[in-house]
């Protein structure tokens, strides 16, 4: 019997990766394409979503032609896409809007009025999604005040995966998964709510057709196909968000093995068998399929935090790094790892681009706390490292008020290839650290929904027979100990500053300080 390969792709933030993979998980080809985040305006991100069309499309052709697979042996694709866009497109199916993105900011207002008011926990409490401005729901409500013509003449508005598949198939539809991320759908109901949909002033008809993340598509338009390289009639599976697919892709898929992920933000996350709210508001619940639903929580603030101190203070490492030909971010960990557990009393608060769970204040500023004279520049990298593990960590404590303590951690994500940092996320955490052969996991849990979708793995469960542990990490209790005393520093630090971060960008707003 001939060899299947199946195809997820993963269509990022920054760039979309298309990865193929054997029946058996290996990992057999790989195209990676990127494209830019515009700032038309202070606290706005927008994406061409044209742009991401047709990278995706060539970043598909260079997988599959570095893996060197016949048409005939492509058994599924499945996708994968970023959560929270949203295009307002016209009757012709054109863009009005370019992709507006999680980490557009403008919509502000709407989110913090709707945060005050009864009716905004409510909401979160039957979507799932929190209120932030990180959310097709407030987007609306912004459009609904600052750009109502656009808001009225949209026939749809759909995220940046609907955009692929109206491209590819004529079709708007939108999985659950995604759709649950908008905060304008009913988890219980698997349907768009109706309440919300009255509070932003538009009907079920405006949004796309929902469907399980199981749904396939056959048919894709023949100019497309060829240009990729694959059959037509080639199965597409419509698949989910990148977060829920990177839980099946390392894994994760009960409450006792929980997912981390830390590239440029991070995200905390775990799965339980039905949607999950947290009265506190803390989480967030997504669809992975209809008995698969992932809750927890994404920090703003994760490896972005240590590009910042890299190009701004750590210039000699940088050239270090370049002398040497190695990566930057290797020379400033091991300098890291060279200072005593707790950065020798510096502490920091990460916050530097607010922060979402598990205190979704946008306002959140960053602190170093206990500077003294001791302290170099490598005790503030260590500082920064074990910052961005409090921040996750915070998360994992509101996964474990739902769910019970977990068993182990399973690490995707760029921190997963540094030794150091893993060891003291297990230090930190007090659980093993687990680490698969494939890194890539909200690619590979799309080529794995795309298996169990067109009947090659009978459950999800049966992902754990196609990932390879490379490596486990196991926890200095000792060190967690030391750690947990300085977390409660740490929280106590938020607690006591919220009402001053509040006041400071009054004071001094991002874009400019009002004095």
């Amino acid at each position: 019997m001939s060899q299947s390969y199946f195809i997820g792709v993963d269509v990022g933030t920054t760039s979309t990766k298309a990865i193929v993979f054997s029946e058996t998980g290996e990992m057999k080809g790989i195209g990676n394409r990127g494209y830019p985040i515009t700032v038309p305006q202070v606290g706005w991100a927008e994406q061409d979503p044209e742009e991401i069309f047709s990278e995706m499309i060539l970043a598909m052709r260079t997988a599959i032609k570095q893996a060197e697979v016949p048409k005939t042996a492509i058994g599924a694709i499945g996708f994968s896409g970023a959560m929270h866009s949203l295009i307002a497109i016209d009757a012709d199916e054109q863009p009005l809007t370019p992709a507006i993105i999680w980490a557009d900011n403008r919509s502000v207002e709407q989110t913090k009025r709707l945060k005050q008011e009864q009716i905004g926990h409510e909401i979160y409490l039957r979507t799932g999604t929190p209120i932030h401005t990180m959310s097709p729901l407030t987007k609306l409500l912004w459009m609904q005040e600052q750009e109502r013509e656009i808001l009225q003449k949209a026939a749809k508005f759909i995220s940046i995966k609907e955009y692929i598949f109206l491209k590819l198939f004529d079709r708007l539809i939108v999985d659950y998964s995604i759709a649950s991320a908008t905060g304008l759908f009913n988890l219980k109901q698997c349907q768009w709510d109706e309440k919300v949909l009255d509070l932003v002033g538009i009907g079920a008809d405006r949004l796309g057709e929902l469907v399980p993340t199981t749904y396939v598509l056959r048919g894709m338009k023949q100019e497309y196909a060829e240009t990729i390289g694959i059959d037509p009639e080639t199965p597409i599976v419509v698949g989910a968000s990148d977060g829920v697919l990177a839980n099946l892709g390392v894994g994760a898929i009960s409450p006792q093995q929980i997912a981390i992920t830390i590239g440029t933000s991070g995200a905390v996350r775990a799965v339980v068998p039905e949607p999950m709210t947290d009265k506190q508001g803390r989480t967030f619940c997504y669809a992975l399929t209809e008995d698969h639903w992932v809750i927890g929580g994404p920090s703003n603030n994760g490896g972005i935090v240590l590009r910042w101190l890299r190009d701004e203070f750590c210039q000699a490492e940088v050239m270090q790094a370049t002398q040497k030909d190695l990566d930057p971010y290797e020379v400033m960990i091991k300098e890291a790892a060279d200072v005593s557990l707790g950065a020798d009393g510096l502490i920091c608060l990460p916050f530097l681009s607010g922060e979402r769970a598990p205190y979704w204040n946008a306002e959140a500023r960053g602190i170093f706390f206990g500077v003294g004279l001791h302290h170099r520049r490598s005790h503030f990298i260590r500082a920064v490292l074990e910052g961005i593990l409090f921040s996750v960590y915070s998360i994992n404590l509101a996964l474990q008020d739902l769910v019970g303590k977990a068993e182990a951690i399973h690490a995707s994500g760029g921190f997963a290839r540094s030794n150091i940092w893993l060891q003291m996320t297990a230090d930190v955490f007090g659980y093993e650290v687990r680490v698969p052969e494939v890194f890539e996991g909200s690619g590979f849990g799309a080529a794995v929904l795309a298996m169990h979708a067109t009947g090659h793995l009978a459950q999800l469960e049966d992902v754990h027979g196609l990932i390879k542990i490379d490596d486990r990490y196991q926890p200095n209790l000792s060190h967690t100990q030391r750690y947990q005393r300085m977390f409660q520093i740490y929280d106590r630090l938020y607690r006591d500053n919220v009402q001053d971060f509040a006041f400071l960008n009054q004071l001094c707003p991002p874009e400019g300080c009002g004095l």
